[in-house]
């Protein structure tokens, strides 16, 4: 009974935050604002859910694949936001308003280039 409450609580706040990342990736202004808000919504959100389906199922099974999700997810979601935010900044994607790369960011070190 607890366990069920469990899972379907874990599984609502993962829908929500998976929604909030939606959002974001819909309004915000630029690249840089969508991988942030899609990387750490979508991390939180679908850990959420697989964390519901381990309570559910329990340690054996389904519920240690959805054990190795939630490691995959924490490895590979902010990888990937941050090697798309760096390919947009080096592709000269500016940001949206005054905003500019800090102070020693402006010029990117290519290691191919010797």
């Amino acid at each position: 009974m607890i366990h069920d409450y469990l899972t379907a609580a874990l599984v609502v706040v993962g829908v929500f935050f998976l929604s909030v990342g939606t959002v974001g990736l819909l309004r915000l202004p630029d690249v840089y604002n969508r991988m942030h808000a899609t990387s750490k919504a979508t991390t939180i959100g679908a850990s959420s859910i697989l964390l519901g389906g381990f309570v559910h199922f329990g340690p054996g099974g389904a519920g240690l694949v959805s054990l190795v999700g939630i490691v995959f997810l924490f490895v590979t979601a902010p990888t990937g936001s941050h090697l798309i935010s760096r390919s947009a900044q080096r592709m000269g994607v500016d940001f949206v308003g005054d905003v500019v790369w800090p102070e020693g960011d402006d010029e990117v070190d290519d290691p191919t280039e010797n």
